[in-house]
């Protein structure tokens, strides 16, 4: 399953439904919360040890964040990634 998150402050109570090898790929303001000095830092740490988890490029660049920001093992993709992991995955839920 594919997870789109948009919240922020992302809700730990998302990452916690998430399956075993699930994806999540945060978009808009969520990608606030996926910084390394965030509260949420450890969780997504953590959290990388039994899913995916991306971040949208321009939502990035338009909140003038850099990728060495980012909780370590973070993949940055762009529209194009997002596309291709919306067709490889056929259940998507997306969190506001």
């Amino acid at each position: 399953m594919l997870h789109l998150i948009f919240q922020s402050p992302i809700d730990k109570s998302i990452l916690d439904r998430m399956a075993h090898g699930d994806s999540a790929v945060f978009l808009e303001s969520a990608v606030l919360g996926v910084l390394s000095h965030g509260k949420m830092a450890g969780i997504l740490s953590n959290k990388l040890n039994s899913n995916s988890l991306y971040v949208l490029s321009e939502d990035m660049a338009i909140r003038g964040i850099n990728e060495i920001e980012l909780v370590e093992g973070l993949k940055v993709i762009d529209y194009e990634g997002l596309v291709r992991l919306t067709v490889e995955n056929p259940l998507i839920a997306s969190w506001c």
